[in-house]
């Protein structure tokens, strides 16, 4: 019986340490995460997962390390969804797909685009960029 619960329990802990894809390392600013339809102060160490939505004010920066070591700066004004994220830490295969409806982003990919560069896309209202480099930077403006 004691075996059966750890069992479980490794499962549901591993499970949901699956679900984190990264962790906000820096917050300035006014910023906020919606999950689940619920509004979520940023803080530094929190977790960042698939179907995240992160919104900054006019003042404010988010800076997200993922687990592949990929780093992603969020300025002022921005709206970032992090649509599908998967990392194999082992093998380094994975999918990291984000949508940046307005603002800036910039980054730094990882250990997924090393192994598979065509791997990792940001989608915005009028294209889609394939990181295939070490760094980028995209910038949205708000539609009139």
């Amino acid at each position: 019986m004691r075996a059966s619960l750890a069992a479980i329990l490794f499962c549901v802990s591993a499970a949901a340490l699956a679900a984190d894809a990264g962790e906000i390392k820096v917050v300035q600013g006014s910023a906020y995460l919606e999950r689940a339809g619920e509004r979520l102060a940023l803080k530094v160490g929190m977790p960042v997962r698939e179907a995240d939505v992160v919104v900054t004010g006019s003042n404010g920066t988010v800076g997200i390390t993922f687990a592949d070591n990929s780093l992603l700066s969020i300025g002022p004004n921005s709206n970032f969804i992090l649509e599908r994220y998967v990392f194999n830490s082992t093998t380094h295969v994975g999918q990291f797909d984000s949508r940046l409806s307005k603002g800036t982003l910039a980054g730094v990919s990882g250990k997924i685009v090393k192994q598979s560069p065509e791997a990792m896309r940001v989608h915005t209202p009028s294209a889609i960029m394939g990181v295939r480099g070490t760094e980028f930077a995209v910038q949205v403006g708000d539609r009139h």
